[in-house]
């Protein structure tokens, strides 16, 4: 369904009169238009399936020693909108897989993140998310899926914690193993390290 800028505008001029601005004055005349087209970006994804990205990909055969055992994308930047304020988190992802019979294109993995960030989320939820949508589109050995993200809701009100960040992470398969996780995470903190 798509976003009814019409509603979200009405909205947003409801809430500039409640909190007792007048939403006709020059400097906010605008703002209900432009929050709306805000919103169209912000939850595009909610009427995108992050499998559709996965769908393109490529066999593999066991024997094919051309391909490597791992497939790791640092700092994929994403953006999303935490559902319990409406404000926004930013941050990092860090995906990898252990491909099983297929493996698909780079610019893929990117996508599912953005997909399943343009909705409202929480970071928790959106870190199982992306680890469920690479393990159902790629059916892989497993997946590693860690999250590192700064919270406007925090950064910004209430504690304004303006320098921390919230990791999480979530693994399947082959990858839920500790000695291969911690390996993993060292790789993601030596391409820190060295950029």
């Amino acid at each position: 369904m798509p976003i009814d800028t019409g509603r979200v505008e009405a909205a947003v001029a409801e809430i500039l009169e409640a909190i007792g601005e007048d939403a006709s004055r020059p400097g906010l005349a605008a703002t209900p238009q432009r929050v709306a087209q805000a919103y169209v970006e912000y939850f595009s994804g909610l009427d995108v399936d992050p499998l559709s990205h996965l769908v393109d990909t490529v066999e593999v055969n066991e024997g094919d020693h051309d391909l490597s055992e791992l497939v790791m994308l640092r700092d994929i930047e994403f953006r999303s909108m935490c559902e319990h304020h409406l404000l926004p988190f930013t941050g990092v992802a860090h995906l990898a897989y252990v491909p099983g019979d297929r493996i698909v294109g780079l610019g893929k993995l990117p996508r599912v993140v953005e997909t399943l960030a343009s909705r409202p989320q929480l970071q928790e939820r959106l870190t199982e998310e992306i680890a469920d949508a690479l393990e159902a589109g790629l059916s892989p050995k497993g997946v590693l899926v860690i999250l590192d993200a700064t919270h406007r809701c925090v950064t910004a009100r209430g504690v304004r914690q303006s320098k921390s960040s919230t990791v999480t992470m979530a693994t399947r398969g082959t990858l839920s193993d500790p000695i291969e996780r911690a390996e993993l995470i060292s790789l993601i903190g030596a391409g820190h390290a060295s950029g």
